[in-house]
């Protein structure tokens, strides 16, 4: 193997160089000792590295599930009452990092100004998505409210067809996004649906007056809606790489808590079908 080594120009004492000048020069590079890891062992144990902060008591495979669904669907709602078992480990939205990053609102920039705003937070929801599926496990199970997936696939996406985000920002989040999918671990054994009525969404986001959603229109949740039904559903937007159970959330949250009762198991045991109905 040869690797370029640097030769600078030497100059007459007392001679000061106008700018910096070095010319290459091609030497042979020392292969690693036997009893050292060369780079593909290295490059391997990097990648172990990674894989285990996704297994938990001594190695067993850990277990993650999404919680997804449009805003206002009753995800909190969905994540209280497991987050009361002590095997599971719930990791809400970082919606507090997105409100506030060293003083600044990129969440409710975007929803003032989707066309101006939109790449700067959702460069921003994908770095802390990826810090959700790859720190290290805690618990056995891991319930996640959304995921990386749906980042891209509803909200990336939304941004782009209703024309306020430009084909180049566009492109380079998918790069981005696709070079995660390739090189991490951000599976995801489990999709939990919370199917709401767009109607139904936005009676609950004006009852509980969070203020970015002041200006949020019925129209939005409807697009939104609509991207998640052809992803989980009609399943024809990007590949479903996971079961997908699909639970009817229109109810009041006494009803939807007696619905997460009787389908417990399910969820916690996830599904072997493809879709679960």
């Amino acid at each position: 193997m040869w690797m370029l080594r640097p030769l600078c120009l030497r100059l007459p004492r007392g001679t000061r160089p106008a700018f910096g000048f070095c010319s290459w020069k091609i030497r042979p590079q020392t292969p690693p000792p036997p009893d050292k890891p060369g780079r593909l062992q290295t490059d391997a144990a990097a990648a172990a590295s990674v894989s285990d902060k996704h297994l938990v008591n001594g190695g067993k495979k850990k277990t993650v599930i999404c919680i997804e669904g449009n805003i206002a669907s009753g995800k909190t709602t969905c994540l209280d009452y497991f987050s009361k078992n002590s095997n599971i480990e719930v990791l809400p939205e970082p919606v507090s990092k997105w409100r506030n990053i060293r003083g600044h609102n990129p969440l409710g920039l975007m929803y003032q100004d989707a066309s101006r705003w939109g790449i700067t937070l959702q460069t921003y929801v994908q770095l802390t998505m990826l810090d959700q599926h790859t720190r290290p496990m805690t618990s056995p199970i891991r319930m996640m409210e959304r995921s990386i997936h749906s980042a891209k696939y509803i909200f990336v996406e939304n941004l782009y067809r209703s024309g306020k985000m430009p084909e180049v920002d566009y492109v380079v989040l998918t790069e981005w996004f696709e070079w995660i999918i390739k090189n991490l671990d951000v599976s995801v054994d489990l999709i939990v649906y919370l199917q709401t009525s767009p109607e139904t969404c936005y009676e609950r986001l004006k009852r509980r007056c969070r203020e970015e959603e002041k200006v949020i229109p019925v129209q939005y949740l409807e697009a939104i809606h609509h991207l998640y039904e052809e992803w989980l559903i009609k399943q024809t937007l990007f590949k479903v790489t996971s079961p997908v159970l699909v639970l009817q959330a229109n109810q009041d949250m006494q009803a939807m808590i007696e619905k997460y009762e009787e389908n417990r198991d399910r969820i916690l045991t996830s599904c072997d079908v493809q879709q679960c109905l």
